[in-house]
């Protein structure tokens, strides 16, 4: 009887949706508090642990780096001025998460571009619910970006953790070794420099209903 009254009472997608909407964050809200977090020494989330207050530490350069340096080309750009559906994107992630700090500045440059695109960001670890129904192959990857009609409240595409030329070099390390060690970690940030954010943005604009 107890597991009945559960299922019953458990939140629907739309719902998870709309409750993470409700306490989304604006990208200049999210960088404030990962440099505060970052100067502070701590990290988002319930575990403070040295490597991943570290890694908040990377994150705040790294997309300070990113939010300077990430270019959009005129032809992509007029491509997203020309979207006219109302969209909102709601990105779960932590300050920690190292495909975060590439991808978030993307997104925000991308949004900037439209106001029909709003950018909204949540923590995972605050938003389990919502995490578990936008899984990678059963785990709770970030970031994970969820893409919404804002008219229909419908969910229109999702993506994550990363770019697919990204995934394909993960997963050829994993095959090899098993697990992802820090040294590859570093490895793959400077493979997201030399690639210039030029990945996560064509797999985003592959998401976007174009003309």
């Amino acid at each position: 009887m107890q597991t009945a009254i559960s299922n019953n009472m458990r939140k629907t997608a739309k719902e998870l949706i709309t409750d993470g909407l409700s306490k989304g964050m604006t990208y200049v809200e999210y960088r404030s508090l990962v440099s505060t977090m970052a100067n502070d020494g701590s990290t988002t989330g319930p575990l403070q642990t040295e490597d991943l207050i570290n890694y908040t530490r990377l994150n705040d350069k790294r997309m300070k780096r990113w939010d300077k340096t990430f270019r959009i080309d005129e032809e992509t750009e007029l491509k997203i001025k020309n979207i006219d559906i109302s969209m909102t994107w709601l990105v779960l992630t932590e300050s920690w998460c190292g495909d975060a700090s590439p991808a978030l500045p993307v997104m925000e440059k991308m949004a900037g571009l439209n106001p029909n695109i709003t950018l909204k960001i949540i923590l995972r670890d605050d938003n389990f619910g919502l995490m578990n129904e936008f899984l990678t192959n059963g785990s709770m990857s970030i970031p994970k970006l969820i893409v919404i009609n804002d008219s229909t409240g419908n969910v229109i595409a999702d993506w994550g953790p990363r770019s697919k030329n990204a995934t394909l070099l993960v997963e050829a390390y994993k095959a090899g070794h098993g697990a992802l060690t820090p040294e590859f970690k570093q490895d793959i940030q400077v493979w997201y420099n030399k690639d210039k954010g030029q990945g996560i943005l064509k797999d985003l604009m592959e998401l976007l209903p174009l003309k």
